[in-house]
């Protein structure tokens, strides 16, 4: 099951287990049970002397294994073969059971070892995703560390694949999807701060005194994505102190799966990349505070000579310069249906939830890279995919529209304008499109719509602080100047055109450089 090269590298991780593990199986006679079996076998080989591994479970689940600290009664099972984008879950599960420090700090590991439900009893969670959801990993991974480190939260990771009978009865057509005691808790990607401070009641208070009670910033930026991070790394390096408020660091790229054309970067995946973004800004000493969002700037001539950035949580931070790089998000069609079936038919990324539509049809609404990109994609998986086009001609690159075209269980439809996204017993069955030529309109049954009709800026809460374009975007100057001075901004938020990682990049560096200019200045 695993290569030569994939044991040597598990291998040399598990010499950093120092305390014993159990884990115990419950298999079946199935092919998946076979190779749970030869898995743990292989990972029991590599540590027999701290590692022990039984196969007299007797849970319903099969093939599944618990796996845990020798002499806890903690509580983590994995239920599926976790392999693809899971099997570093399933390794970073085994070193936190065998005493090896997890990277986050210690005041976090504190705050979960505290939770405990509010009425007794135990959290019980089952997160179901799929091996090839790059979200999923931070889900599985979150869920795992607590209930690794807390006996009271009990955590079940399902892959749906094997268990399709639970996928289709709970109607999870989208992952990570979480349950908290049998309810459904989340959807999408969360980090452990967050799971946490939805169990803490009072985090969001603490959270936000202990932001207000920092000191001012030189520079602050506002969003982490590949600008943010490029601008906090070149002000770093003007020895100033300098901030990070990011509502999820790495931004977009978290959500992309090839990056192939960064300079010296042949290839890698949106999450790797932003995982190197974030180490790379705090090699150089900078304060990131993740999962805050901003709801409001108070400029300096405003607020007494520092400018301020009030969070949704209700903490204040000031600078003496503020780089907005917030981003951008899928765009909504905006029709009946998209919001109604949300996560029950409606999807927008096809790399995480389109396993979930194995052999069914499905549709893309967007003609342009990323939705023909995503047609392609899931042609492999899915039984049929109709792409539907407002234009009278497909946006995306000629090589990908050739490759499109080359496949055999795909429709185009240009000219087309989507009207509705229809639904019964509370999950998608159609799609309506009107022909923009003829006026006539389109039913198609199908049991999936994946949204890929590119980005709308998040500037809202700018508005009547900086000047905006009739797309929301911030308008900049050539130095990444706003309206407002010791405000500016970059990335895909401004005005800049060509939305690409490189040129964000560019422009955070541009923007502190700027930052940076008027601090000396004034």
């Amino acid at each position: 099951m695993l290569d030569d090269t994939l044991k040597s590298q598990l291998g040399a991780y598990l010499e950093r287990v120092t305390l014993p593990i159990e884990m115990v199986a419950s298999l079946g006679d199935d092919d998946n049970s076979a190779q749970m079996r030869e898995l743990l076998q292989t990972i029991q080989s590599l540590r027999a002397d701290k590692i022990s591994v039984a196969y007299d479970g007797t849970d319903a689940r099969k093939p599944s294994f618990s796996l845990q600290r020798a002499g806890t009664d903690t509580s983590l099972r994995f239920a599926g073969l976790p392999l693809g984008h899971e099997f570093t879950s399933l390794v970073l599960a085994l070193l936190w059971s065998g005493g090896h420090p997890p990277k986050v700090e210690q005041v976090l590991i504190e705050q979960i070892k505290a939770l405990s439900p509010a009425h007794g009893g135990d959290f019980n969670f089952e997160v179901y995703m799929s091996l090839t959801c790059h979200n999923c990993p931070d889900v599985v991974q979150a869920l795992s560390l607590m209930a690794i480190f807390n006996p009271k939260v009990k955590t079940t990771v399902i892959e749906g694949g094997a268990f399709q009978d639970e996928v289709n009865a709970r109607e999870i057509m989208a992952v990570p999807s979480v349950y908290l005691n049998g309810a459904l808790f989340g959807n999408g990607r969360m980090l452990v701060e967050e799971i946490v401070a939805k169990l803490d009641t009072g985090a969001a208070d603490k959270d936000a005194a202990k932001l207000s009670a920092k000191d001012p910033y030189d520079v602050l930026i506002v969003g982490g994505g590949p600008a943010g991070a490029a601008a906090a790394v070149y002000a770093a390096r003007k020895g100033i102190r300098v901030g990070v408020a990011a509502e999820r660091f790495g931004g977009q790229t978290n959500d992309t799966m090839a990056i192939e054309n960064y300079p010296s970067v042949q290839e890698t995946d949106g999450p790797k990349f932003a995982a190197a973004l974030e180490a790379q800004t705090r090699s150089y000493g900078v304060d990131i505070m993740n999962l805050q969002r901003a709801d409001k700037i108070v400029p300096a001539a405003e607020a007494g000579g520092l400018t301020e950035v009030v969070l949704a949580n209700g903490g204040t931070l000031k600078a003496k310069t503020v780089i907005l790089s917030t981003g951008a998000r899928w765009r909504n069609v905006n029709v009946p249906g998209e919001a109604e079936y949300k996560n029950k038919g409606v999807a927008y990324c096809p790399h995480c939830d389109g396993p979930l539509f194995k052999g069914k049809d499905v549709a893309v609404i967007g003609g342009g890279n990323s939705g023909i990109e995503a047609a392609i994609d899931l042609a492999g998986v899915v039984k049929y995919v109709t792409v539907i086009e407002f234009a009278d001609q497909l946006k995306a690159d000629a090589v990908l529209v050739k490759k499109l075209h080359s496949l055999p269980n795909v429709t185009v439809h240009t000219n087309a304008q989507t009207t509705e996204i229809t639904g019964a017993d509370g999950k998608v069955n159609g799609l309506k499109y009107k022909d923009r030529a003829t006026g006539v309109e389109h039913h198609i049954a199908l049991e999936g719509v994946f949204v890929q009709i590119g980005l709308v800026p998040n500037t809202e809460f700018l508005k009547g602080v900086v000047d905006l374009s009739k797309f929301g975007e911030i308008v900049v100057d050539s130095r990444g100047h706003t309206n407002v001075p010791g405000v500016f901004a970059a990335g895909d938020c401004t005005t800049v055109p060509y939305k690409q990682i490189v040129i964000a990049a560019s422009e955070g560096s541009k923007a502190a450089l700027s930052a940076f200019d008027h601090l000396i200045r004034h």
